[in-house]
């Protein structure tokens, strides 16, 4: 028997992923639904373009409500803040030192939430899988496409 696996995520990509499907199922998927009947209006369907476009659009949409569904019924809500200890975890936020002694912060965060420009790296990422599990004064090194990146952990909060 197969296991289903859980996919940790925090309070707030939960809502995210939530607005998204519902803002699909509300809006997109209509419109393109009224789209169809549009095109078929139009006649022959065998050189219709608007036709097949939107019947392709819709099957993105049907994909992608199906993605998130299945996120979603696997979601595993984490709150930080329920959180402790000295060890990163998913849901910490890191205070690492660079080679350079530069600081750098980053949430341990789940995949559909990840945005290294706000901070926000997923478990599953280089750094990430580098980072679980370590403790403050661990040096990580971690391999990634721009290359090897040596960091230290200065600091491991939850919040």
């Amino acid at each position: 028997m197969a296991t289903v696996e859980k996919m940790p995520m925090l309070a707030e990509g939960h809502r995210m992923l939530t607005e998204e499907l519902h803002r699909l199922k509300t809006i997109e998927r209509p419109e393109v639904i009224d789209a169809i009947e549009e095109a078929r209006a139009h006649g022959d369907l065998s050189e219709n373009a608007e036709y097949h476009a939107a019947k392709e659009r819709q099957g993105q949409i049907e994909a992608t409500i199906a993605d998130i569904e299945d996120k979603l019924s696997r979601a595993t809500i984490i709150d930080p803040r329920d959180l402790s200890g000295d060890k990163v975890v998913f849901g910490a936020t890191v205070t690492l030192l660079d080679e350079d002694d530069k600081e750098v912060v980053y949430q341990i965060v789940g995949q559909t939430e990840a945005d290294a420009k706000k901070g926000r790296i997923s478990y599953n990422s280089p750094l990430g899988r580098g980072l679980i599990g370590r403790k403050v004064d661990d040096d990580v090194e971690v391999t990634v496409p721009s290359g090897d990146r040596y960091y230290s952990i200065a600091k491991i909060e939850f919040i």
